[in-house]
């Protein structure tokens, strides 16, 4: 078995020597690429703190859910249920780290592309995470907070943010490719000029076939060279 790895472990080092002996044309400054956060860099924000506390309905996110504010809404109402304020939920994301890789792989696309994360993330959440990955440039959402620290409501930047972000992008002569793995990130995907699925759900594959799934950072890294010839990078 470990042989079988080894092997292929090699067979996939020589793929990927073969794409980074590509030739960017200069012209390829005029992609960015466009990335969910949660799932794709770091992991799901939500579930470690379902981990944390016990309460699985926690653990839903746009994997399961497609509309945003209905599980928005979900949220808000189990933390008043809970007395949980925006410290316990900080003290627990002060404990994720990004998935392994993900710094690595980031580094990398960002000595290629240009590179924006789209998240639907909050930036009260995103500081600790942004700082692990070198903070690269973010677009997300924010959550408004009483006096005694509880999460009140959340304020989206716009509706579909992240679908309007792509489209704002190509309207100004840029080439986008996207990536995401929930129900939250294919509209973008379907707006990019190519969309790509990483680590996606099953239930997310089986309804948008039309985007290469990858599992792996390598894969990802292939995925997205082959996307960017394609678009004449």
């Amino acid at each position: 078995m470990a042989f079988s790895f080894g092997l292929e472990k090699e067979k996939a080092n020589s793929r990927l020597t073969r794409f980074y002996k590509h030739e960017i044309k200069d012209n390829s400054l005029m992609i960015v690429t466009c990335l969910d956060l949660e799932g794709v860099l770091v992991p799901e924000i939500w579930i470690a703190f379902a981990e944390k506390t016990g309460i699985e309905k926690l653990r839903l996110t746009t994997r399961d859910i497609p509309d945003y504010n209905e599980l928005m809404r979900g949220r808000l109402k189990i933390l008043d249920e809970n007395n949980i304020k925006l410290s316990d939920i900080e003290d627990v994301i002060r404990g994720i780290a990004p998935l392994p890789g993900a710094k690595e792989f980031l580094s990398w696309l960002e000595s290629e592309f240009q590179v924006i994360i789209l998240s639907d993330t909050f930036n009260q959440f995103a500081g600790p995470l942004m700082a692990q990955l070198d903070y690269p440039t973010l677009f997300c959402h924010d959550l408004i907070v009483d006096e005694a620290g509880r999460i009140a409501d959340y304020r989206l930047r716009i509706p579909d943010a992240k679908t309007k972000a792509v489209a704002a992008l190509k309207r100004i002569n840029l080439k986008v490719i996207a990536a995401g793995d929930s129900y939250n990130d294919t509209g973008m995907l379907k707006e990019a000029d190519a969309g790509i699925l990483f680590r996606a759900p099953d239930n997310v594959v089986e309804e948008f076939p039309q985007f290469p799934l990858t599992q792996t950072y390598e894969e990802f890294k292939i995925t997205i060279i082959e996307a960017s010839k394609k678009l004449g990078g």
